[in-house]
């Protein structure tokens, strides 16, 4: 299969919004088109993620990744946080994955950054290897923690 990366725009919204919605699908949220749109726009509208997106030679998005700026204050420095990895079930095993993770870690280290954070499910071991694969470690000094609110 044959695709490319490039980072998206907000007329790519209709692209990636099905990916989105099924990102979130497979994260066991229901199926809410509209939602994924708007949220899409908003982050597009107010500059608040970098959108990567995998496009194959027919012009369908096939996969994205969504970056969230931050900075660490010990480091004094930015980071970024690899929040959203979803590439569609017709293109898996086809290293759309692998290239989007190459090119958010180009983009980021372009930007500045001095690293990269990511969390995912204790279930996906299949994403577990592919970030292992890649140079990604697991973090084994710090406990990751949330509430909800």
């Amino acid at each position: 299969m044959s695709f490319t990366v490039r980072q998206a725009t907000i007329h790519d919204v209709d692209l990636v919004a099905p990916l989105f919605d099924a990102y979130r699908q497979f994260y066991g949220k229901p199926a809410d088109s509209e939602l994924a749109r708007h949220f899409l726009l908003e982050r597009f509208r107010h500059l608040e993620s970098v959108i990567l997106l995998a496009i194959d030679e027919e012009g369908r998005g096939v996969g994205f990744t969504q970056l969230y700026p931050l900075f660490s204050s010990v480091r004094a420095a930015r980071t970024y946080l690899l929040n959203d990895l979803f590439v569609a079930a017709n293109a898996r095993r086809g290293g759309v994955a692998a290239a989007l993770i190459h090119e958010a870690m180009d983009f980021s280290r372009a930007a500045g950054a001095v690293g990269m954070s990511l969390t995912t499910a204790h279930t996906n071991e299949a994403a577990q290897r592919l970030y292992e694969s890649l140079g990604w470690k697991r973090d084994q000094e710090f406990r990751e923690y949330s509430i909800a609110l």
